[in-house]
């Protein structure tokens, strides 16, 4: 790496010192600005700390120093692309326009002229006698996944936001506005301390690279104050600069294609996770691990996975790399979508239940089995996909209730993965199960609320009736006491899975504390306004005058059964 230019730098010296026509560029591969108020009130609370001790201007050390944290840019036609930090250059930039309109309402004494010139300086590019052109800002966006971003620009030339402005720029300056209008009435004589303070002891650590791999490289380690960097926003930008080095034409289609790929994972990954792009690098991942035929069930971090040889999975194979990923989403966008023309009803019946799976696991082979068999109009076999479906739900919900704990899954699954790759049928063959201990061992197990599989199994054995129809994946589905819990008397089995079923929350809020003869019209949809549940065996099992202890049991062997039947249809059993 070339060597770098590293100094601390008060803002005054960032923006108003830089030179005249000194810029700092937002590239177009950057993701959207992220900060809201608690990140502004967080760096509006210490600031005022740091100026103010004990909320005394008189106790203020000249000599102190507040850091901001760091900004990462390298010139890019003679402006300062932004690599890193610019959550925090932006909100300044608000924070600093704010500031500058309230000195449009303070006294015009001589200090006062003077600092407000001197924001103005940080604001905007300036002539050869330091005067501020107001009509070229210091900062500049070209976030290409971003439809409000010229709010933020309208703001910083008008210092005007508007209502109708929605954007976070708009919330976090009104915000700032706010608290200089507190400020200026409960403590006047603090906003021109607190504003030369900010400007003169409030530093960051500007690092300018020579190019743009030396800034990235810079940009992989460092962290947004309160925002942390995701790992996707760190894989974009390698497979922007990949793309760049392509061509004008790749670069503009890959920035548009990331802006379709984000919001398509924004909308299926959204429960879950704290980032959904990561979440499809995630998936993607163990594609390729199991392309290398890693099996070994300890997990390497997933930025470390995509960094290996520079990145080169993300910078030599960046096409073929980054089609995956958008064929991987279309893929779990039609799933989630529960779409009839990409997938046969007995398939979605089956994905329905894997959506209940006890844990994450089922994901990443079902991501695994699709890349690798994926037809050239990428489409499974449907035939294949059902026992496949099939197989890995009886491994997974069988395994999770003798070996508790996703670690112990890798290994088997994992296995799996790297057979899938090598076109090798999923069989799970070291890994079969005994069915006479699994009996034995389901026949005792409690099935209570706190436990994941509990919900997984019975949404299995819902969907095991051949008659029960597919159910929008939106539908909230509760566990359902069919012995009401409060019925009297209380039989020694209330707990068992077999006084258990799916229903919809709507209907089980308030069906749950009724005798029998009253759940049945629920069940039925026989109460006003009130749906029939959409789950077929509840309907059937309407029809009894009463749902008595030895139900309870008699249910409970079934469903043991018919599970122990499934671990042997899918040839799971030693």
């Amino acid at each position: 790496m070339a060597e770098l230019k590293v100094e601390k730098k008060t803002i005054k010296q960032l923006f108003a010192d830089a030179g005249r026509n000194t810029c700092f560029l937002i590239p177009d591969y950057q993701r959207p600005y992220a900060w809201e108020e608690t990140e502004c009130s967080t760096l509006w609370n210490d600031i005022y700390s740091f100026a103010f001790p004990d909320n005394d201007y008189t106790k203020f050390n000249s000599d102190n120093l507040y850091f901001l944290g760091p900004i990462v840019t390298f010139k890019n036609n003679g402006k300062l692309e932004v690599i890193d930090g610019q959550q925090r250059i932006i909100t300044l930039m608000l924070l600093l326009r704010a500031l500058y309109e309230a000195y449009g309402t303070t006294s015009r004494d001589e200090n006062s002229i003077n600092t407000k010139r001197t924001i103005s300086q940080c604001l905007w590019k300036t002539d050869e006698f330091d005067n501020p052109d107001t009509s070229k800002l210091r900062i500049e966006s070209e976030v290409a996944t971003e439809l409000l971003k010229e709010e933020f620009t309208k703001i910083l030339l008008t210092g005007e936001a508007p209502d109708e402005f929605k954007s976070n720029y708009a919330e976090n300056y009104r915000f700032f506005q706010d608290k200089i209008t507190q400020l200026l009435q409960e403590a006047p004589v603090h906003f021109p301390y607190m504003t030369a303070r900010i400007l003169k002891n409030c530093i960051l650590f500007p690092i300018e690279a020579d190019s743009m791999d030396d800034a990235l490289r810079i940009f992989s380690t460092l962290n947004d104050r309160g925002k942390p960097l995701s790992d996707s926003d760190i894989f974009k930008a390698q497979l922007y600069k990949a793309f760049t080095d392509d061509s004008e034409t790749q670069k503009e289609e890959f920035i548009s294609k990331w802006k379709d790929l984000e919001s398509t994972c924004y909308k299926i990954f959204k429960s879950g996770t704290d980032n959904p792009m990561d979440e499809l690098f995630t998936r993607y991942m163990y594609y390729e691990r199991a392309k290398r035929g890693v099996k070994v069930s300890t997990l390497e971090g997933l930025r470390k996975f995509y960094e290996t040889d520079n990145y080169k999975l993300l910078r030599e194979n960046h096409s073929q790399t980054f089609n995956n990923l958008i064929l991987l989403a279309e893929f779990w966008n039609d799933i989630s979508k529960q779409n009839p023309e990409r997938f046969a009803d007995r398939v979605l019946r089956r994905l329905f239940v894997l959506n209940y799976a006890p844990n994450s696991m089922w994901t990443y082979i079902t991501s695994v089995y699709f890349l690798h068999n994926k037809d050239i109009n990428n489409k499974l076999d449907d035939e294949k996909f059902y026992n496949f479906l099939n197989t890995i739900t009886a491994f997974i919900w069988a395994f999770t209730i003798i070996r508790p704990g996703v670690n112990q899954l890798r290994t088997p699954v994992f296995n799996e993965m790297v057979n899938i790759v090598n076109n090798k049928e999923v069989t799970f063959q070291d890994f079969k199960f005994n069915t006479e201990e699994l009996e034995q061992i389901l026949s005792i197990y409690t099935f209570n609320h706190n436990r994941p599989v509990t919900r997984s199994m019975l949404t299995w054995y819902a969907f095991n009736d051949p008659k029960q129809e597919l159910i929008p994946i939106e539908t909230i589905l509760e566990i359902e006491h069919i012995y009401a819990k409060n019925r009297q008397p209380v039989p020694a089995n209330l707990e068992a899975i077999g006084n258990k079923s799916l229903l919809e929350k709507k209907i089980n809020i308030r069906a749950s504390d009724y005798r029998f003869v009253d759940k049945r019209k629920y069940y039925k949809g026989e109460v006003p306004r009130r749906p029939r549940t959409q789950i077929h065996e509840l309907i059937e099992l309407a029809e009894q005058d009463d749902f008595t202890e030895s139900d309870i049991q008699a249910r409970n062997n079934k469903i043991i059964q018919s599970f122990i039947n499934f671990i042997i249809n899918n040839n799971l059993a030693k």
